[in-house]
This record gives C-alpha cells, sequence and structure tokens, in this order.
C-alpha cells in the first residue's frame, strides 16, 4: 500500500509541474522572444559575475577562518615534514594561480562585456604570449615533479640497514591486526590459505617455519618513538589501504601480495596530548560530546587523542568503523609490553 501511494503522489507532482509549465509559457505571450542577448542582458551579466567573484573569495576566506583549526597537527614521523612542505608548496602555487586566474576571468567578463557596436580585438597569435604562458607552467610544474620525485624516494626508502622493527599488518573486513617479528625480528611465513580459527590461527601463519614461533599477534600496535618501522601489509579478502593520518602513512592492501611502508615516529602519544592544537582539538570535541551526552544520544563519552590506523579504502558496509589504536611510547614501555605479550607458539600450544 505504502509503494502505491508514493507512485501516485510521484504521478500527481509530475502532473502539477507539468501544469505550471504550461501556465507559464501561456504567461510569455507578447513578450519578445529573442534569444540574442541585448545590453542590458550583458550588462547584467557583467554584474553578476563580479558579485560571484566576491562571493567566491568570501567563501574562501570564511573556510580559511572556520575550518584551519580542524586540520591535522604536525606530523609525528621523520618524512611527515618534507612531506608537509610539498603539500604546502604545491597548495599555495594552486591557491595564487586560483586566485588571479579566477580575477581575471570575472573582471575582464564584466569589463568586457558585450556592447551593440563594440568590437573584440583579436590577434590571429602572438608567440611571446604563448611562450610565457607555456614556460611558466613548465618551470613551476616541473620543479613540484622533481620536488615529488625526490621526497618519494626518500619516504619509500625501505631496507634493514636501521635494524627496523618489522611488523605486519593484515587488514580483513572489517579490522585489523598486527603481528610483530618476535626477539628474532623475522616475521614467520603465512598464507590465507592456512587460517585456522579454532587453533587461533587468525593470519594463516605457517607454524611450521622456525621463525613463527616467537610472532605475536596483538589488536593494538604499539611503537617505540625514534626507531624506526617497516611494516608489511597484507589483506584477506579485498582492496582496503592502510591509513595512518598522524604520521603521513598510506599503502594500499592487496590480496595475494605484500606491500611495504616504513617510517620512524618522533613523538609520542603522551607527548601528542599535550601539543595545544591538539589540546584545543580535543576540547572541541568533547564540547559537541557533551551536547550529544545532554541530548542522552549515543557516542557521547569523552574522547582523549591517540594515533590511530584506518582503512582508506571503501571496502564495504562497515569501512567507517574499521581502524585501531596505535600507541607510540618510549623504549622502555615499549619493551615493557611487548615482554608482557603473547606468542604465537605459546597461543597454538594452549589450544592443542
Amino acid at each position: 500500500m505504502t509503494a502505491l501511494l508514493t507512485i501516485i503522489v510521484l504521478i500527481l507532482v509530475g502532473i502539477a509541474i507539468w501544469q505550471m509549465t504550461k501556465i507559464f509559457e501561456l504567461a510569455q505571450i507578447g513578450r519578445s522572444n529573442d534569444q540574442i542577448a541585448n545590453d542590458t542582458d550583458n550588462k547584467y551579466n557583467g554584474y553578476l559575475m563580479v558579485v560571484f567573484m566576491i562571493f567566491l573569495y568570501g567563501i574562501t576566506i570564511f573556510s580559511f577562518v572556520k575550518y584551519t583549526k580542524t586540520l591535522l597537527p604536525e606530523a609525528a614521523s621523520e618524512h611527515g615534514s618534507d612531506y608537509d612542505s610539498l603539500m604546502l608548496a604545491s597548495m599555495l602555487v594552486i591557491f595564487f594561480v586560483q586566485t588571479i586566474t579566477q580575477f581575471l576571468l570575472h573582471f575582464f567578463a564584466y569589463k568586457y562585456r558585450g556592447e551593440k557596436g563594440k568590437k573584440a580585438l583579436f590577434y590571429a597569435d602572438n608567440d611571446r604570449l604563448e611562450f610565457i604562458w607555456t614556460i611558466i607552467p613548465v618551470i613551476v610544474l616541473s620543479g613540484l615533479i622533481l620536488w615529488g620525485l625526490y621526497a618519494w624516494t626518500n619516504i619509500m626508502d625501505i631496507n634493514d640497514d636501521d635494524d627496523p622493527l618489522i611488523i605486519e599488518l593484515y587488514a580483513q573486513q572489517f579490522g585489523w591486526t598486527a603481528r610483530y617479528a618476535g626477539d628474532d625480528n623475522v616475521l614467520g611465513d603465512a598464507n590465507v590459505r592456512m587460517i585456522d580459527i579454532d587453533n587461533a590461527n587468525v593470519l594463516g601463519i605457517d607454524n611450521s617455519d622456525p621463525n613463527a614461533s616467537d610472532d605475536i599477534v596483538v589488536k593494538e600496535v604499539h611503537l617505540p618513538v625514534g626507531r624506526k618501522v617497516n611494516f608489511k601489509i597484507r589483506s584477506q579478502d579485498v582492496l582496503h589501504s592502510a591509513y595512518m593520518p598522524h604520521f603521513r602513512m598510506q599503502m594500499n592492501c592487496v590480496p595475494g601480495m605484500v606491500t611495504q611502508f616504513s617510517f620512524t615516529p618522533t613523538i609520542t602519544t603522551a607527548e601528542m596530548r599535550q601539543k595545544p592544537d591538539v589540546i584545543d582539538k580535543v576540547n572541541g570535541i568533547n564540547k559537541l560530546r557533551a551536547e550529544r551526552a545532554a541530548n542522552g544520544e549515543d557516542n557521547s563519552d569523552p574522547w582523549e587523542f591517540d594515533y590511530v590506523l584506518l582503512c582508506n579504502k571503501i571496502c564495504g558496509k562497515s569501512h567507517y568503523n574499521m581502524q585501531m589504536k596505535i600507541i607510540v611510547e618510549t623504549e622502555e614501555e615499549f619493551n615493557k609490553w611487548i615482554e608482557s605479550q603473547q606468542t604465537f607458539g605459546n597461543s597454538i600450544a594452549g589450544q592443542q
């Protein structure tokens, strides 16, 4: 019945719109139907272009004032400052060019609007102008591209020269699991075909591999500050993306292959929580949560800043909730935590 009523309402709305269109057409009888713009039309269009230019710059200024506070805090990884510098330079170039070109577009549309008897000045070609508007973008874009390639090479310098901590990130709909390489700092072999839920082998680790017995499987990532970390990333089902925004890190998780990313954390969780901009963000969020709590709404508990691992690919209906907590701490705190974790070998033995 509801579907039938909906169809009837839609039909009636369509008829009403059709009738209004016919009434509008009848109201136009006797008026000029000339499709050629006259001086009045051109004048109004010129004024509207100026108004839109003012609106465009106004909304831009408003966005900077209103939403700059929602940007990420300073990068918490060694490569993060280079990444942020490249991003800032790119955005400044884009913003500068956009400001100039939009002004010229709207101002010229007003200044040189059509008028009866006025003829436009026409150049068949102008080698000097063409050279200028070609060479300037070439130089600017070449500089950005070379800078980007340099930054990419440094960021993706994944090697074992600095005795990095080896951690596997395992993605599946809709959660993350991490695996530490243990005392030998070598991950045991793993394959999705070896997954055995009954024996707590959720990652498909090969228990016959001697390097696997001291691996540590956890649902929360701990990182020692100042030590390089090599992440080896796998996916069980679909394409995911390991995204750690505060570390300026993102890498696709591709089923059937291992992708890698490396960085060195530079700011502990406790230190980041004391940053003024982070404190402001936390206070702002908790103010909103307090309002939700006063209205009896869910998801209103006070929030505390934490680093997070997110999925940055739309991987299914619960993609929004696919995240895992990351804690950056001192070397002593990390060692104490890692020693308290159960190894894969012990967990398998406990199931048998």
